[in-house]
């Protein structure tokens, strides 16, 4: 017991001559203090040193070697296992196969695809479960027809999900031959609806290769379309939410037209109020969305030094469609100018 108090005190004292190679931190305390509350050191009150007498009332023994190199004694060895116990346990990390089941797929739930490779090389049944890849392709490809089907025996979502970035790297590269690659494994099935539900839930598509495919086929853009829900919406907020889907042409001409065109119909058809109360048609929209997107281009281009003032845009707007009311047409020259371009 005397010796034990002698380490404990000479572990102190260690600790002040030296403590500037050992770099001793908190953790150390509190465990020394621990061992002398075993030895019977009260937690205030330092322990007595050499010769002043233990809890028994004698003193105590001489230590052998009391000048020995502190890296020689037995308090350092204390204190390295104190140090590298603490060391690894600030090292570990939380094993997830230790958790309950429904925290570990919740934690894996926040990780993409890759990183979810690399967890299976640790946790390879969690890695591998069917409900985190599915939950993967479904947040990234809303909509495909093979959700829809009864799925075979042994069908993996995780295969699945290769297969579909696979088609989608193809159809960036070539739009034709990536919907065929879709079609060639079941993915997707050759219908205008399908396609244009499919396109309406994927955002990993080329934007440019998209306009090339939409142009040619026309009735999967007519489907499109019609997924788009503009009601209760202002006009240049439509008009973005639309081309946030069905991207514009850099340049105008007869598919622009056509796009104009389309989405007129089908904001009239999702506003029958505002058509009624306002007096719009879809030839004032029509109208009216040239109008925006020439607005657009004035008000954001560097080129344009003489930018157009509201009055301007209402008098000019108004020219074109008379049944529309200078408040209705100065509301939307304060959303361009707050917001920005319609097209971007």
């Amino acid at each position: 017991m005397g010796q034990g108090l002698w380490r404990v005190a000479r572990n102190q004292q260690l600790q002040q001559e030296y403590g500037e190679h050992w770099d001793a931190g908190p953790g150390l305390d509190g465990d020394l203090q621990d061992l002398g509350m075993e030895m019977g050191v009260n937690p205030g009150q330092a322990p007595p040193s050499p010769g002043v007498g233990n809890l028994g009332g004698g003193p105590l023994p001489p230590h052998p070697h009391p000048r020995r190199h502190p890296q020689h004694c037995q308090g350092a060895d204390i204190y390295q296992l104190l140090r590298a116990r603490r060391g690894k346990e600030q090292q570990g990390f939380i094993d997830l196969e230790m958790l309950p089941p429904e925290l570990s797929i919740t934690i894996l739930s926040y990780l993409n695809a890759t990183d979810l490779c690399l967890a299976s090389c640790v946790w390879q049944d969690l890695g591998h479960d069917e409900y985190l890849w599915q939950g993967l392709c479904k947040s990234t490809w809303g909509h495909c027809s093979i959700y829809n089907r009864r799925l075979p025996y042994g069908f993996s979502y995780r295969r699945l999900y290769m297969m579909l970035d696979e088609g989608s790297l193809t159809f960036n590269a070539n739009h034709q031959e990536g919907i065929s690659y879709f079609m060639s494994k079941g993915i997707l099935v050759d219908h205008p609806k399908e396609l244009a539900k499919f396109i309406f839930c994927t955002r990993t598509l080329n934007w440019k290769m998209l306009r090339v495919y939409l142009d040619e086929r026309r009735d999967v853009l007519d489907e499109l379309v019609t997924l788009h829900n503009f009601s209760n919406q202002f006009l240049p907020n439509a008009l973005r939410d639309f081309f946030r889907h069905i991207h514009a042409p850099e340049e105008r001409g007869e598919y622009l037209e056509t796009l104009i065109t389309k989405f007129s119909h089908r904001f009239c058809a999702c506003n029958p109020v505002l058509v009624r109360d306002v007096g719009l048609s879809p030839d004032a929209v029509y109208v009216l969305c040239y109008s925006l997107i020439l607005l657009s281009i004035d008000l954001t281009s560097p080129h344009v030094k003489n930018k157009m003032s509201k009055r301007e845009f209402i008098r000019n707007t108004r020219h074109a469609a008379q049944n529309i009311s200078e408040d209705f047409v100065g509301h939307l020259y304060d959303n361009i100018y707050l917001i920005g371009h319609v097209a971007a």
